[in-house]
């Protein structure tokens, strides 16, 4: 953790809160299983704050299989009621089965685009985004003509929990916009 460095306002103090900024935030990943398991996360996120998600997230790991989707998408009613008794994740039904929906629709989308990878990249070209660095949060949008586009297709694909705003917020967190704040020491990267 860098210390001494302009981040950008929303980090705070919290240790977590900026070790994710500094570490994986805006950071480009190509990886599906660490894109399923993020996309997982800003589900289980909406409606919460992102600290309670990062304060949970070894235990969604434990609860979930590590994210593998190949699992997950195998859960029953057994495993629904597992994690459910949880306390140490979000335990809302919609999610919990959102998660189990969205692992068999993400591996639907890995056979059909060669990689759930290129398919989300795909929607912005391969790279990020250039867009003009924000010099506030309120430069910074909540959804974009590209998050609307992905997120109709992955509910057309069988998602659940991916409007337009979790989307952002992927899309964001895995580096397809960098969104870090003008004077952010992390915006060069």
């Amino acid at each position: 953790m860098t210390t001494d460095v302009t981040r950008c306002s929303w980090v705070g103090s919290d240790p977590l809160m900026i070790a994710y900024h500094d570490e994986e935030w805006g950071v480009p990943c190509y990886d599906d299983d660490e894109l399923f398991e993020r996309l997982m996360l800003e589900g289980f996120q909406a409606g919460l704050s992102w600290s309670t998600i990062l304060k949970k997230r070894e235990n969604f790991q434990r609860a979930f299989d590590a994210w593998n989707p190949r699992t997950i998408a195998t859960y029953g009613d057994e495993e629904i009621a597992r994690l459910m008794g949880d306390p140490g994740i979000v335990r809302n039904r919609l999610k919990v089965n959102g998660a189990v929906k969205n692992a068999r629709a993400f591996l639907d989308v890995q056979q059909k685009e060669g990689g759930f990878s290129t398919y989300v990249w795909s929607f912005v070209g391969g790279a990020p985004l250039d867009r003009p660095a924000p010099q506030g949060l309120g430069d910074v949008p909540s959804s974009t003509p590209e998050s609307d586009i992905l997120s109709k297709d992955l509910k057309k694909r069988g998602f659940t929990f991916v409007g337009t705003t979790i989307i952002y917020a992927f899309m964001q967190s895995v580096g397809m916009v960098n969104d870090h704040a003008a004077d952010c020491f992390c915006r060069a990267r």
